[in-house]
């Protein structure tokens, strides 16, 4: 398959790019990839195993990005494609798993969707149209289980100050990882006793008109960093982040880098979801030496509420502390220990392994006071680095997770991973 050929749907729909255009940079320094991800994911539930869940499924994806094409007076337009589909070998149909669609009764065999995302740029200043895959401290995509939670919208960023990047944007929809379209934005809140009498549930509820988000990043010296985040998820809530990072050498081998972000949350608007006020501090450090990493986080919340989410199990890697347990009710206090080791000293390159150990405790929720959790994350990585298959990816996880509150649960995940650039 020719490269161009993949590009004609796209070229269609940027009709701005006019008819004299010679589309050579818009095709020319496009990069076209085909991703397939086999993916196995099984939860075990200690106390419960009818609530176990799962499944094992096969994806495609197509990643495709255009160059960007000069069309006058500074502008320059593009255009990227974003195909995803996923094919159910077999599941748990009992239990939805929020990977694949599920109607009540079975997860579907298979599901897909397609965006487009329309692009501009002048100087510096490059404006993102449609679906959006944002990596930011209040909004981030998730790659983590077969399809990904990409958004839409429109989303702006500035480089034009020197060691300084501004962003604005503002989000209209959703598409979760486990669904196929676009849905208004709602917020995460099983269980929770909404304003209208209803509860809450995993990604159904009241919903918002949208998400603006503001944001200031900058690099005050090479070894420090600072940011500054605001978003307001109309009528349910708005969130304030505030952070800094620490990069330095310490001696010939070793690696320090470190952070410490500051979260405040309150309700917006027709508090939709009732009043929330929660406070989040997360301080972590990690020291890389040769082939050995060392990391330790501390995590603690404040407020009357849970750390707010959007609904669709959207995660917040931003806490140091995030898991399958994610270590953000009431009052809660955290500490995360992390240990990886590259195995390319000993003449296995592509070979690493890491282990992570979150243990929390004071937690109020369930009203219930003063509760504990813990999780043991175990994660072993592959890539095959040379030869006919390189690129060939694998990854097995096991986790481990302890509640004081609510059935204690073992999950183990498997993914094969390989991708072909045109």
């Amino acid at each position: 398959m020719r490269r161009q050929n993949l590009w004609i749907a796209i070229l269609a729909a940027t009709a701005t790019l006019g008819t004299s255009a010679t589309y050579a940079d818009f095709v020319d320094d496009s990069q076209v990839q085909l991703k397939f991800k086999n993916f196995y994911l099984d939860r075990q539930i200690k106390e419960n195993p009818a609530g176990n869940w799962g499944s094992w499924s096969q994806g495609v994806t197509l990643d495709a990005k255009s160059g960007y094409q000069d069309i006058g007076a500074g502008i320059q337009v593009g255009a990227d494609l974003l195909v995803q589909h996923a094919f159910k070998l077999n599941a748990r149909d009992k239990n939805p798993d929020w990977i694949l669609p599920h109607d009540g009764k079975e997860s579907k065999d298979n599901f897909g969707k397609v965006g487009v995302t329309l692009k501009a740029k002048v100087s510096e200043t490059e404006l993102k149209v449609g679906e959006l895959l944002p990596v930011s401290p209040v909004l981030v995509f998730d790659p983590s289980r077969q399809l990904m939670t990409t958004y839409s919208g429109a989303w702006l960023e500035s480089k034009e100050i020197k060691d300084t990047k501004l962003t604005l944007a503002y989000i209209d929809g959703i598409n979760n990882r486990y669904d196929n379209q676009f849905r208004d934005l709602s917020m995460f809140a099983p269980g929770k006793r909404l304003p209208d009498g209803t509860v809450g549930h995993y990604d159904l509820g009241p919903t918002s008109d949208g998400m603006y988000i503001a944001g200031i990043d900058h690099q005050f010296t090479p070894e420090i960093g600072g940011s500054y985040w605001y978003a307001d998820v109309q009528d349910i809530y708005t969130q304030q982040y505030v952070g800094a990072n620490y990069k330095t050498k310490l001696g010939d081998k070793a690696k320090l880098d470190s952070h410490i972000r500051y979260f405040d949350n309150s309700d917006s608007g027709d508090k939709l979801y009732g009043e929330i006020d929660n406070q989040a501090l997360s301080v972590g450090a990690k020291v890389n030496y040769g082939s050995h990493t060392f990391g330790v986080g501390y995590q603690q919340m404040f407020g009357d509420n849970a750390f707010p989410t959007l609904g669709g199990w959207v995660p917040q890697p931003y806490l140091v502390n995030w898991g399958v347990a994610t270590f953000t009710n009431v009052d809660e206090k955290s500490w995360g220990f992390t240990y990886g080791y590259d195995f390319a000293e000993l003449g296995a390159k592509g070979l690493n392994a890491t282990a992570v150990y979150f243990t929390g405790s004071d937690a109020e929720v369930a009203g219930k006071k003063d509760q504990k959790s813990d999780e043991l994350n175990l994660i072993v990585n592959y890539t095959v680095p040379e030869g006919k298959l390189k690129g060939l990816g694998f990854q097995a996880m096991y986790i481990d997770a302890n509640y004081d509150w609510k059935s204690d649960l073992q999950e183990y995940r498997v993914a094969t991973t390989y991708t072909y650039k045109f």
